[in-house]
């Protein structure tokens, strides 16, 4: 099962790219990352692409800290609902165990482990990955977005007391000791970052309870991510279809494989990409066809039809009227049904 991140991770990535010398755009097509998914910050990609990706920026530029660079413009904006609940936190503890409860939401194959002891707490990032260790761009841009998080709960003056890296240190050591600001220990058990435990009780001077109450409802109702394949491909076909622009080749980019995996992974399942596409094409054609004045051909042309007449005979078999009956009122089916996924063709 493919492990995704939502796009925002990568919204500083041009501004990094363009400041050590690669073509942002040229660099994602060449891991096959979707270009528009830079301006859908809710749009999920494949941890596979974005860490390839951080890895050739990195290689092909010479900037071996690339990925401190992009956490170090980041912050809790990044990380979208889950940022939002975090800053809402009476203390810096409780944002901690907030970020740590719900960070799958933001990336489904990360997770934060906090130990305590009377002295010093322990944040450790798992990264999961088909290798041992995940690679090391990765993971200074998502401990250095841990870094930040948490510094900017206390302002600029707050420093952990140590970081912990497993790879082996970089040709310049000196330039994560500055980003941190503490010592920074390569070759470690684990990636982690320690503070004091009595950090954990500062007060966030954002922190409002009932914004944080309401919050977590919010974040609670959207908590259980897709898990399956058939549920991931629906998620993206539901995004693409909105942009326009919703074909199995562009689904597999997201997904960084090629259609014939997303068709397998689907048979597998007892559905087929046709069949979520169609239920999905079903949805949105209600929404826009609802609208009066939207011109059909632009209709037509966003579901994914060659023509407006081929949206018609599609139209007229699934939901059994005309789309001029449909406006007037005269509808046999009131809602399409989703395909069931058993007796999907």
């Amino acid at each position: 099962m493919a492990d995704l991140i939502r796009s925002a991770s990568l919204s500083y990535y041009p501004e990094v790219a363009r400041s050590v010398g690669l073509d942002p755009k040229q660099m994602m097509r060449k891991v096959r990352l979707p270009l528009a998914c830079l301006d859908e910050p809710d749009t999920p990609i494949a941890v596979t692409s974005m860490r390839r990706l951080l890895e050739l920026s990195a290689k092909s530029s010479g900037a071996e800290d690339f990925g401190l660079r992009i956490a170090e413009r980041g912050g809790l904006t990044n990380f979208g609902a889950v940022g939002l609940i975090v800053r809402e936190q009476a203390t810096v503890g409780e944002a901690i165990k907030a970020f740590s409860r719900f960070i799958h939401i933001h990336h489904d194959g990360m997770r934060l482990d906090v130990a305590r002891n009377k002295q010093t707490v322990t944040i450790t990032v798992h990264l999961r990955g088909s290798q041992p260790t995940a690679p090391r761009q990765s993971i200074d841009m998502v401990l250095g977005s841990v870094h930040r998080i948490i510094q900017s709960l206390f302002g600029s003056d707050w420093r952990p007391l140590e970081v912990h890296l497993r790879y082996p240190p970089p040709h310049d050591r000196k330039r994560y000791r500055a980003f941190f600001g503490c010592r920074v220990i390569f070759n470690a058990d684990d990636d982690a970052i320690l503070l004091s435990a009595h950090d954990m009780e500062r007060r966030v001077p954002s922190a409002h309870p009932l914004i944080a109450s309401y919050l977590r409802k919010r974040i609670e109702a959207i908590e259980a991510r897709p898990s399956s394949w058939e549920e991931k491909v629906d998620e993206i076909v539901r995004i693409l279809l909105a942009s326009g622009d919703c074909t199995v080749e562009r689904v597999a980019e997201y997904f960084a494989c090629t259609r014939r995996t997303i068709h397998r992974h689907l048979a597998e399942a007892g559905t087929s990409f046709s069949a979520i596409l169609d239920a999905q094409r079903a949805d949105l054609a209600i929404q826009l066809i609802d609208d009066p004045g939207r011109p059909l051909a632009g209709v037509a042309a966003q579901l994914g039809f060659s023509a407006q007449s081929a949206m018609a005979r599609w139209f007229r078999g699934r939901f059994r009227c005309t789309i001029t009956e449909w406006r007037r009122g005269m509808r046999p089916q009131a809602r399409p049904a989703k395909v069931p996924a058993a007796t999907a063709a």
